[in-house]
This record gives C-alpha cells, structure tokens and sequence, in this order.
C-alpha cells in the first residue's frame, strides 16, 4: 500500500503535466487525452491531421490532449499508479484514452494488466491484416500485433550505429559495420549510449545484441545447442562490457546521442533510426559533407513494431478507436517518411520514420520520402528474432546491464583504461570479463529475484550483483597496473 501510495504521487503529476498541442480550442466538441512517448513533431503532425480528418468526418472540432511524461518506463509508471487509483476508487479507467508509442514489450505488459481494449479496426478493416496482407502479424520474428488484438504497430523502428566520420579519421577508426566495432579500445571513451532501464526500445536493443551472439554461436559448425547458448549469452554480455567500458555516458535522452555524435562531442552511438536519420539529413559541413552518418549493423538489429493501443475505460471510445484506425491509413501511413510541406506530407516536420503498411512503398511514395532508399520488407541484411532464446530475460538484460555497466561506471573505465595501457593482458582481461554470476543457465529465462514480485529483494539481489561486478573490475585494474609496472621495470 505505502508503495503503491509513493508511486502514485510521484506518477500523477507528470501524467497531468500536459505537452499539448492544440488542435482547437478546449471548447471544442471532441476531447481526446492520449499518452506518447513521441517527440513534439509527431505530437503535432498526427493531431493535426486527425483533427482535419475527424472534421471532414465528422464535421465536429476535436481537442487533443497530449501527455509526455517522459519515456516508456515513464509512462509505465503512470499507467500502474493510474490504475491503481482507479481500482481503489471504483472506478473503471485513468481518463485517458490511448497510449500511443514506445515498443512491443511494453504494450504486450499492459495487455498481460488487462488494461488494453480491443481494436476496431480488425474487424472494420480485416484486409489490412494477415501474411499476404499489408500489416503482417510477424516481420523479422517481431510482432506487429497479438491475437487478441489489443494493440497494433503502426510503425517500424531499428536500433543501430551513428557515427561521425570527421572524428572517426581523427582517431585513425575506420567506420562502423558492426556492433561488434564499438568495442574497440581505440574508441575508449568516445562513445555515447542509452540507459535501458528508461525505455523499452533501448532495451530491445541490447537484448538482440545478446541474441545475435548466441545465434552466430548456435550457427557454428558442430554447435551443441547448449553450450552454443552459453557461450553466446557470455560473449553478448562481454560485448556489451566492452562497449559500455568506451562509453562516455549513458543517457535518458534519445536526442542526446546523435545531436553529440554531430557535433563532435562523441565519435558514434548507439541510436535509433529516426533520431539518427533526422540529425543526418539535418547535420552538414561546410561543404555539404554529412557530419553524422546511420547504419543498421550487420546481423544485428530487427524491424520493431510501435504500437498503439485504446486504454480500458477510456473517456472517449468512440475518438479513441478512430484515432487508431486513422493512424493505419494510408495518408496517416505517408506522414511518417514523407517530406515536410508536400501534398499529402507532413506539414513542418518530417518525422524519419518507416511505415508499417507494406503497400505505402511504392515507388511514387518513395520519391516523394525523406528515406527513399529505405524498404524494410525487402532488406536482404534483416535479422530474424527468436524470443524463445532471449524473450523471458528482457527485464533481467535491462537491470543487469544498468548494474553491471551504469552503477559500476567509474570501476570500470578505471580499469578499462588501464588494461588498454598494459596491452590487455590476458588474465587481467578475463577477470574484468567474468559474467558467470548471470550465466545463462541461471539469468535465460529470467532472474527470479532481480524481476520478482518483492522490490526489497530485488534491490538486494542487484546490490550483490553489482558488488561483484565492482570488486572484478578493481582486481582487474590492479592486476593490469601491476603487469605494466613489470615491463616498465625490464
């Protein structure tokens, strides 16, 4: 209860802290309360046109409510504490009407609380939907909508590198293919990174890196499927160490990185496609030459659906669900890579951001797009996800990063530092890797303390983790200092 009561005094203010953009006045005839993690851009592209839409319907004003508390564990915050107080109270929703944003994983959590309601537009327009259809229900082992219906994507995303060539050919780093790049001690303390506890696309993006190594291990030649899923869990986690040991810092803010990454500020990132498109087409030299450049690495990122979804006990049903079913049309489809101020296009911004309606691509669409090049559903270099492998630890991969990567960051890149000033000798080495105290026999599928129901053991639970992680990283720094002190010596 005392929990609970905390959460929602915390949660409440920022769910009523309203980033709006107004469609009408607040005397218009419709209201429409929707909770986003987007940026002001799509807030303001997709309210208004929804509302020149619901007129021409309609013939009836509309009022859109945008609330952006923050990220999508931001918003989760907001959605228990919500509901909490609305089923203390008796009462059957939290007054608002749609979430609108962020990625699967967070809406399949919802659906699981029985907060989402189903989608009209299935059974409205059922020939959107299926394998041969231009919504499909699974791309690149990804969902883009459950059986149930409560949620669907209306938009695809991808988790990759921005670098800035400039500052790569001042420190003699070739340009990044690869996640695997990033690890490179040449980029010690270049790097900018997100932190995955504060949004769920983040997390995604280390919980494929993991898998991606576990699959090229299960890929070798003579691979037994077990140890080709421990040791490739290992050497995901010790990639992430690696690049996290080159970080220098890990941010709350999605525009942080490239707009740093632009400017000099960082050599490259790890950044999602839309943010990193957008500062690319935006960030020029002198001469025209792009001052930050987006790759999706090799074999190491999936096609990942944003959703939308009506929230239980919506104040307006009726709005909400047409809002939805407008976000799936194909005018509303065009807005997310058409350029700003042409027919049918957004009006200021363009958004950066790939369609998920197969038939938008056409190459009338495409001519008229800010990523004309782009086609995800004929992208030959797509990485297929397999949840069975890695699904049940998302939530473990996203705390264990933060203890053994965040919490331990000064501990690390110490110790970084000083096995990159000794060569990185190799015992020293494989003491700053050990993961062994999350193998995947014991975190695959889920640490049952670190993600159990009881917060006190969990915050034990990583307290324990985190004070082995440091204490390794404090034996492997004195360990390189004391081999570079012997050669100094000789």
């Amino acid at each position: 209860m005392i929990f609970g009561l905390l959460a929602l005094i915390v949660a409440l203010p920022m769910a009523l802290r309203r980033q709006t953009v107004t469609i009408h006045s607040r005397n218009a005839d419709d209201t429409l309360v929707i909770l986003s993690p987007h940026n002001e851009s799509i807030r303001q592209e997709f309210g208004e046109a929804f509302a020149a839409h619901w007129k021409m319907k309609t013939g009836r004003s509309i009022y859109i409510d945008w609330r952006s508390p923050g990220g999508t564990s931001e918003i989760r915050m907001v959605l228990d504490a919500g509901y909490k107080a609305a089923d203390e109270s008796g009462r059957e929703g939290m007054g608002v009407d749609l979430f609108f944003g962020g990625g699967e994983p967070d809406f399949s959590g919802q659906a699981k609380k029985n907060r989402l309601v189903p989608l009209k537009v299935f059974t409205t327009q059922p020939e959107l939907f299926g394998k041969d259809h231009p919504i499909p229900e699974l791309f690149t082992g990804e969902r883009y909508y459950p059986a149930d219906h409560v949620w669907v994507a209306t938009c695809i995303s991808q988790f990759g590198i921005c670098y800035n060539p400039a500052v790569l050919e001042r420190l003699r780093i070739s340009n990044p293919t690869a996640w695997e790049d990033l690890a490179d001690p040449k980029y010690a303390g270049t790097i900018a990174l997100a932190d995955p506890t504060k949004s769920g696309s983040v997390a995604r993006a280390f919980e494929l890196l993991v898998q991606a190594q576990m699959q090229k291990a299960l890929n070798a030649p003579g691979a037994v499927r077990a140890a080709a899923l421990d040791s490739g869990w290992t050497a995901g986690l010790q990639l992430i160490q690696r690049m996290s040991a080159n970080a220098r810092y890990f941010t709350d803010s999605a525009s942080k990185i490239p707009q740093d990454v632009g400017q000099g500020n960082a050599s490259a990132g790890m950044c999602i496609d839309f943010y990193g498109r957008s500062f690319a087409g935006e960030l020029k030299t002198k001469n025209g030459d792009p001052r930050l450049v987006w790759i999706a690495p090799v074999g190491g990122t999936t096609l990942s659906g944003d959703p939308i979804a009506v929230l239980k006990g919506a104040p307006h049903p009726e709005v909400a669900q047409a809002f939805a079913e407008f976000c799936l049309s194909v005018g509303a489809q065009r807005l997310w890579f058409g350029k700003a101020g042409i027919p049918n296009g957004p009006k200021n911004h363009a958004l950066y951001r790939m369609p998920i309606r197969r038939d938008v691509y056409t190459a009338e669409n495409l001519a008229e797009s800010v990523i004309p090049e782009v086609d995800p559903y004929h992208d030959p270099a797509n990485f297929t996800y397999q949840r069975e492998l890695t699904g049940a630890a998302f939530n473990t991969l996203r705390q264990l990063v933060k203890i053994m990567c965040i919490d331990s960051h000064e501990e690390m890149k110490s110790a970084w530092l000083a096995l990159c000033e000794a060569g990185m000798p190799v015992e020293a080495l494989a003491v700053f890797s050990d993961v062994s105290v999350m193998d995947y026999a014991r975190a695959g599928k889920g640490d049952p303390i670190l993600d159990g129901p009881d917060p006190l053991k969990a915050a034990q639970r990583a307290t324990e983790i985190g004070e082995w992680f440091r204490t390794n990283y404090r034996k492997a720094e004195a360990m390189a200092r004391a081999q570079s002190a012997t050669t100094t010596t000789r």
